[in-house]
């Protein structure tokens, strides 16, 4: 097998466990020797070992003289876990395959010079642009300190989110739902407005087949704090439930909520600025948000130019009525010229639906 075929290997261990390592990224490590594998690890949680430590564990004596693949640049400090450069030098290994170099000015080189001067081999680059894609969302959130947001929408042909009697469920098919749960359990939260949760008293959940999936953390844009106490999100317990609320919002008023162990967010401001909470989110360590809110909450982040991607499933019917709401409100721009230009990423189909993946240009 090829240096290719070996870190494409660790890169499949690193995409299993996305979603379940924040704030850290998901890293595969494979070991080789002699042409065969004989080591294998993924880092599984924040503060448990990293992949590099299960495969040499695994690995055993073997270790000594093997060739390491990594997907992601080892860490050369001391953080809730020994540094992984130290220990595949006192492993003895000969050589480390590296498919990118991580960002993070903790580690960003330091893990591979401790390398080189310990006479291993190091090779950088190997499917660098397949590891790039993986940490796209951990390389944004390492960079900018706030998460990368996708907004995610389900509409119709002509462009309605939902009927002009609120009625949605369903717009799309099974298969573009369950993408949807993809999503949901690949990031680190999710957000929706508080007349989401008036309306529709959705769980905010992760329903992937044979009832897999992890839990996003619920996030819910409530400047009043309208939101019912007693909503399944509220009630449920399936996952940590965040509220962001105004300035004007009375201790009495949060009491209740809190006495549920939901956590309160109140920003300085009487409206929430989506800026702001967006690096309170990069200070809580969510790498990873995704906006499934409605129509303002989606105007609001495309009035501060406040996402990354956009995500929407275009379902082959038509609804009508101009009061029937669309993906994005608010006052949006004044002129053609003013509109946000996107790219498409990528377009496919699922079921009679089509997926489109767009992001800023």
């Amino acid at each position: 097998m090829t240096d290719i075929e070996y870190m494409r290997i660790a890169l499949s261990l690193a995409s299993s466990v996305k979603g379940q390592t924040r704030p850290n990224p998901p890293v595969g490590s494979v070991v080789v020797k002699d042409n065969r594998i004989v080591g294998l690890g993924a880092h599984l949680k924040a503060g448990e070992a990293h992949a590099e430590v299960h495969a040499i564990q695994m690995a055993g004596n073997l270790a000594e003289g093997s060739d390491v693949y990594v997907t992601l640049e080892p860490c050369s400090h001391y953080g809730k876990t020994p540094p992984c450069a130290n220990l595949l030098v006192e492993k003895k290994v000969k050589r480390v395959i590296i498919a990118t170099t991580d960002p993070n000015p903790l580690v960003s080189g330091k893990g591979i010079e401790i390398l080189q001067k310990a006479g291993i081999q190091v090779d950088v680059g190997v499917l660098q642009y397949e590891a790039h894609d993986l940490y796209e969302e951990f390389f944004y959130y390492i960079t900018n300190k706030k998460p990368y947001v996708t907004l995610k929408t389900a509409l119709t042909l002509d462009g309605k989110t939902a009927a002009f009697t609120g009625d949605s469920k369903w717009i799309t098919g099974e298969e573009a739902r369950e993408d949807v749960h993809r999503y949901r359990h690949t990031h680190d939260a999710i957000l929706v407005g508080v007349n989401t949760v008036i309306q529709d008293d959705p769980s905010l959940t992760t329903r992937l087949p044979g009832g897999g999936g992890r839990h996003p953390i619920r996030i819910v844009l409530d400047h009043r704090l309208r939101t019912p106490i007693q909503s399944r999100l509220l009630t449920d317990g399936l996952s940590d439930v965040w509220i962001f609320t105004g300035s004007s919002v009375t201790e009495e008023q949060k009491l209740p909520f809190i006495e549920k162990g939901i956590r309160i967010f109140q920003l300085d401001q009487e409206r929430i600025n989506i800026k702001t909470m967006l690096h309170r989110l990069g200070e809580e360590s969510i790498t990873s948000l995704l906006v499934e809110g409605g129509s303002e909450v989606n105007g609001s982040f495309l009035k501060e130019h406040a996402f990354n991607q956009v995500i929407a499933y275009l379902a082959p019917k038509l609804i009508g009525g101009k009061h029937a709401p669309g993906f994005i409100g608010g006052e949006g721009f004044e002129l053609m010229s003013e509109a946000l230009q996107l790219e498409f990423r990528s377009v496919e189909t699922l079921g009679n639906d089509i997926k489109i993946v767009a992001i800023p240009r």
